[in-house]
Order: C-alpha cells, then sequence, then structure tokens
C-alpha cells in the first residue's frame, strides 16, 4: 500500500534537539559549533561572524590567521637632521670662501640694501657699478629683488658659537615636535617661522643691518611645540625654559636680532594654534598656506615703502 501524504494543516514541530555539551556532559544545550559540529553549552561558545566556534575550533583559527607584520617605525628626527647638516655644509662653505668677506655670504644674508663684497671686507649700499670698479662682488639686497634672502638668511652662519648655539636648540628641540606633527608639518613651521622672523627684521630694522642665522626658525620651532605640548597635556616647562633664555639673551646680549627672534617665536605660536585648530580637518594646509602668503605680502609692503 502506498504512503499517503499528511493531511492538510498544522504539523506537529518536535522543537529543538538537545544534546550534551561536549565539555560539560552535565549540561544540555541545542548550540553547535559551526565548525565542528559538536554540542557546546553557551559558556563554551565565542560569535563568529555566522554561528559560534567551540574553545578548540576558535583556538585552530586565530593560529592559522595571518598576523599582520609590524609597521617599520620612522627614523626619528631625520628633517631636523638634513636642516642641521645644510647649516653646517653652508657654514663651511662661508669659512672657505673668507669668513665675513665671502662672497657667498652676502648671497645669502638677509640685507635690505645691497653689499658689495671685496678684499677689506664687505660692505652695505654701495652701488653696482662702484663696486665692479673696486672690483668687489656684488651682492642685491632683499629691496633690490633678492627675495630668496627671507628664507636662505635662516641657513647662514659665520661665527662658530652663532652656529653651535643654534643647532643645539635645534637638535634638542626639533625632534620632539617632529614627532608630533609629523614632517611635512615640521618642515613647513620651520620655513614659515624663518619667514615670519625675517619680515619681523625686514619692518623693525635698519636698512644697513645684516641678519644671519637660524634662529628665527629655532624660535619658531620653540613657539609652536610650547603650544601644542600644553594642550596636549605635556609637560611644557622644559620647552619654556628654553624659551625664556632664549628671550633673555636676545634683551640682554647686543647685536642680537630681536626683531627676527621674537617675530620667529609669534609666527611659529600661530602655526602651532593653526595646527592645533586644524586637526584631521581638510583646511589646515590652506591655513597654512594662507599665514605664508600673508607674510610675502606684508614683505611685498614692505618693499614698495623703500622704494
Amino acid at each position: 500500500m502506498d504512503a499517503q501524504p499528511p493531511p492538510p494543516g498544522p504539523q506537529y514541530d518536535p522543537g529543538p534537539q538537545y544534546y550534551a555539551c561536549y565539555r560539560h556532559p552535565d549540561r544540555a544545550t541545542a548550540i553547535r559549533c559551526q565548525r565542528c559540529g559538536r554540542p557546546v553549552c553557551p559558556e563554551c561558545t565565542t560569535d563568529a561572524s555566522v554561528g559560534v566556534h567551540c574553545p578548540e575550533c576558535l583556538a585552530a583559527a586565530t593560529q592559522t590567521v595571518r598576523q599582520p607584520r609590524p609597521r617599520r617605525a620612522a627614523v626619528p628626527g631625520v628633517v631636523t637632521s638634513v636642516l642641521a647638516a645644510i647649516n653646517i655644509a653652508i657654514w663651511l662653505g662661508i669659512t672657505l670662501g673668507g669668513g665675513v668677506r665671502s662672497p657667498l655670504l652676502s648671497f645669502l644674508a638677509l640685507h635690505v640694501r645691497p653689499a658689495c663684497v671685496t678684499g677689506a671686507g664687505a660692505y652695505i649700499g654701495v652701488p653696482e657699478a662702484a663696486c665692479l670698479v673696486q672690483g668687489g662682488t656684488y651682492a642685491p639686497g632683499l629691496a633690490d629683488g633678492a627675495w630668496w634672502q627671507l628664507l636662505t638668511n635662516a641657513f647662514t652662519h659665520e661665527a662658530p658659537m652663532h652656529l653651535a648655539f643654534n643647532m643645539l636648540a635645534l637638535v634638542v628641540l626639533g625632534p620632539q615636535l617632529e614627532a608630533i606633527v609629523g614632517r611635512a608639518r615640521y618642515l613647513a613651521t620651520f620655513f614659515v617661522s624663518a619667514l615670519a622672523g625675517s619680515v619681523a627684521v625686514y619692518w623693525l630694522a635698519g636698512t644697513d643691518v645684516v641678519t644671519l642665522g637660524a634662529s628665527g626658525a629655532v624660535f619658531g620651532l620653540m613657539g609652536a611645540l610650547a603650544l601644542l605640548v600644553w594642550r596636549l597635556g605635556g609637560n611644557v616647562q622644559s620647552v619654556l625654559v628654553w624659551i625664556g633664555l632664549n628671550v633673555a639673551i636676545t634683551l640682554l646680549v647686543p647685536g642680537i636680532s630681536w626683531q627676527g627672534h621674537l617675530g620667529g617665536l609669534a609666527g611659529g605660536a600661530i602655526l602651532g594654534a593653526i595646527m592645533l585648530g586644524a586637526r584631521r580637518k581638510p583646511w589646515g594646509w590652506a591655513a597654512i598656506a594662507a599665514f605664508a602668503v600673508l607674510l610675502v605680502a606684508l614683505a611685498v609692503a614692505r618693499t614698495l615703502t623703500l622704494t
């Protein structure tokens, strides 16, 4: 006799099937491991992307997952080292070229009026024709279009102690800021701070003054580092000690460009505020560029007042 299909209507549901947990035989469970199919109680389960895993399958899966390789850490302070090396190389070139009589110094240092370098020394304000008649080397000033001096003076030193003091501050404080903001923003801070110091010199110092040295840029690094460390909850006291010591030397020792130092310090603090306000925001670089453009505009305005 052929089997007949069940009559229409609600069917009997036997419900879930219970089994003993393979790790706890005294516990009944309706859960099975997704991988091996063994019954496991809730205490022995671990949620997976699909279903659950028992402890043994979870351990096997963990061993087979390829662990990511740790990222190689960036070399700390590499940009600082490069900046220091450039300063030292230029100082060697100036020293070998005659020190204060080196044409390289007059070409790179910031001076508003033209310079004439002769065997007897360097003179400011000598016209080009008169300089050449004397057999000298003529170097245009900032007001004559030597715009590169706004930045190159930050890499120019003549006195060994001047170079040593600036490089000491650079290698002590620079890597800290480089680690906080990254290489690109650190480099931007150095150059824009140097630009801010040069613009301050251009406006506030005399037209016969020759300004050189990385101090303006280093003061900018101090200003940015102090603001960032304070805002991020770090120990800002050591940075403030550096700033206080250098400001005191700037104001008390004759012959130091307080305009370049304080201009660089203010510029670095402004850049630090920009970087704090623009963390993970797309307008950060635009704000840094806008500040640099403003400084260039101030330099152009100063040139117009001298012509």
